[in-house]
This record gives structure tokens, sequence and C-alpha cells, in this order.
């Protein structure tokens, strides 16, 4: 057969061309794969900024009026180490950052971003709200902080600073990474290690009345173990004698002065700042200003973002623009506080008096909780 260059022609360049196809849909493709894998890996770690995405707040007995009983009184912040509801705290995290505002969106595929060591730790204490300020915290867009309570200082600390750096979402120049962990504040390991990460980690208490935090205590305890003993049977080592119990960790942890002597070995009463736990439900603005403050922020979680609800008896979040309704703290809306014994409840306060007496003066600051 004649050799013709114009059939050679119409045979070797559609070959080429469609191999420069198929090469430039291998680059998009790979791309695309990039692109989607890069989305997903940062939107399993970014923390809440949704207002509407706070679910651990619940109703608080009214401190002033009710206390003398304690008579079926209802707890806002019973929130703290509940270990079923720690998956439920990273799911939250993930279903909701499609909710996240404009201002985190902006950095979605920000390549200067990255995972950094807490620079503010909420160090306790359980059942004194600690949930709810850092739902609260995590209104702030320069506020990245983790859902679950990572532990690492009190339990996972053999696995090392990489592995806790890790747990942490991503967060940009200019941005804080906080986290929380009740527990820390009662573990006497705990001051010495977080100095060594850092010692100028910014470190918040959140404190309650010390009675009725450990009510609330008993009552989520019991709330998973229904055949637990009584209250009372629990606070006394002998009932006759009326001597506390103060190897119970329901009584031990209010005892906070002699916890923060541990931690004034490490840090100064500077970089320690104390939340009221009672003050966060009353006004949670003002609250929430201090710790802004304290953390070296812009006031940009202010009185715009609550509104009180008279008939819950908490503060429910909003978005300070638009018409949206609010978004009410917790889902369970408290648990029903057992009928303690009013005599048990006198001796507690005896018993906490001098330790409260002592903390009012560390901190400068009176809780009025006698």
């Amino acid at each position: 057969m004649e050799y013709s260059p114009i059939l050679h022609n119409l045979y070797v360049v559609p070959s080429s061309h469609v191999k420069n196809k198929l090469f430039v849909f291998c680059i998009m493709l790979s791309l695309w794969v990039y692109m989607i894998y890069c989305c997903v890996g940062y939107c399993s770690t970014m923390p809440n900024l949704a207002y509407g995405s706070v679910n651990r707040h619940e109703k608080h007995s009214e401190v002033d009026n009710q206390e003398s009983s304690l008579g079926a009184s209802r707890d806002l912040l019973n929130n703290e180490n509940d270990l079923d509801s720690r998956g439920e705290e990273w799911d939250e995290i993930r279903g909701e950052a499609k909710a996240l505002d404009d201002n985190a969106m902006s950095g979605f595929l920000n390549e200067s971003e990255s995972k950094k060591l807490p620079q503010a730790i909420i160090i306790g204490v359980k059942k004194g709200g600690t949930r709810a300020l850092l739902e609260f915290l995590r209104l702030h867009p320069d506020i990245r902080a983790v859902g679950a309570e990572p532990h690492f200082f009190d339990r996972n600390y053999d696995k090392g600073l990489k592995w806790y750096r890790e747990l942490m979402p991503k967060s940009s120049e200019g941005q804080l990474t906080m986290e929380k962990t009740p527990s820390y504040y009662v573990t006497k390991e705990v001051p010495a290690r977080i100095y060594t990460m850092s010692k100028d980690t910014k470190l918040i208490v959140v404190v309650r009345d010390p009675v009725t935090r450990a009510i609330s205590d008993y009552t989520q305890t019991r709330s998973k173990k229904p055949d637990i003993l009584s209250f009372e049977s629990l606070t006394f080592k002998n009932t006759s004698a009326g001597l506390i119990d103060t190897t119970w960790s329901a009584v031990q942890i209010g005892m906070y002065a002699k916890h923060l002597k541990c931690w004034l070995q490490y840090f100064p009463t500077e970089q320690l700042l104390f939340v009221s736990g009672e003050r966060l439900i009353s006004d949670p603005a003002g609250e929430m200003a201090r710790v802004q403050d304290f953390l070296g922020l812009r006031r940009v979680v202010t009185e715009k973002h609550f509104h009180f609800n008279p008939a819950k008896g908490f503060p429910c979040l909003k978005r300070p623009e638009g018409n949206s309704k609010p978004h009410c703290l917790g889902k369970t809306k408290g648990r029903t506080h057992p009928n303690i014994d009013p005599e048990v409840v006198q001796r507690l306060r005896d018993f906490y008096k001098p330790f409260n007496s002592k903390f009012y003066q560390m901190t400068g600051h009176d809780f009025g909780w006698d």
C-alpha cells in the first residue's frame, strides 16, 4: 500500500489529542480529590462556632433562696466527665461545622493553619460550669477549642505532647487554642506538667458553691448507679460522730483552697482566673467580659448573645444579628436533686466555711457562699 502523509496525520493527531486530554483530566481529578481530602480533614477538627450549638447547659437551683433545703432543685451545670457523652461532643463538632460563620470559613483552605498546643486551659472544677464556659467561648472567632476532654495531663501524659497536639483543632496566627478537663484542678501532678509544657499557659477555674456542687456531683453519679448509697451515708465517716469523709471525691473537690496551693507553687495568681459558676448563669455577659479580658481577646461575646428565659431559669444563646429564635443550653434541662437532710446540709456548710474563707483570701474575691 502506498504511503500517504495525509492518512498518517489523521492517525497520529487524534491519538496525541486524546492523550493530552487524559493527562489534563488526571491532573484535575487529583486536585479535586486532594481538595476534598483537605476539606474533610479540616472540618473534622473545627470547633463549634455556631451560636445555636451549645448542648450541655442545664437548669440550676436558686442558690440564695433554695439552698437551705436543697430539695427538688435543678442542676443547670450538670455537664462534666460524662464518659458516654464524649462521642456526642465530637459528633456535634463535625455535624455543626457547616454552620460556621463567614469569619471562620474565610480561613477554610488557609495553609497557614496548624495544630498547636493550648495556650489556655479550663482546669476545673467538675460540676462547676466548665462546659457552659467552653461553649460560650466557642462563639468567639479567635477561639479554637477541642470539644471532648483530652485528660492528657492526668490520664494520658505518657502518650506525649505530640499525641496531645494532634487532638487540637487547627488554628491560624492570632487565634487561641484551648481545652478543658475539670479533673486537672484536683490532680496534684498536673500543675508541674502544664508548667513543663509552657509556664505561660493561662488557667481558668470555674467554681461553684461547694455544697451545691457536691450534691450535683452525687446526683450525676446516682443517675448512672441507682443503687449507690445515700448522700448522707457517703458524706460522713461516722454518722453518729458527724465526721465528714474528706476522702469522698464529691466532698474533696469543694475544698478549693487546698487544691489551689498546689497550683500557686508553679503559677502566679495573675495567670489564674476564677469564674463564678453562679454568675455564669445570672450574668453570663459580665462574666464573659472578664474571661475575654483575661485571655487578651476582643469583647466579641456580649449581652447581645444571651437571652434569659424566665421559664427555664437560665440564659439561652442567640445570634446578635437576625431574628432567629434563641437556642437554650442543654437538651436534658438538668437532673432533679434528691431531698437532702437540712442538718446534713448545714454540717457541710460549717465544714466548708474555713476553706471558703481561705479561698476568698487567696483569690481576692468573695464568692458569697457563706
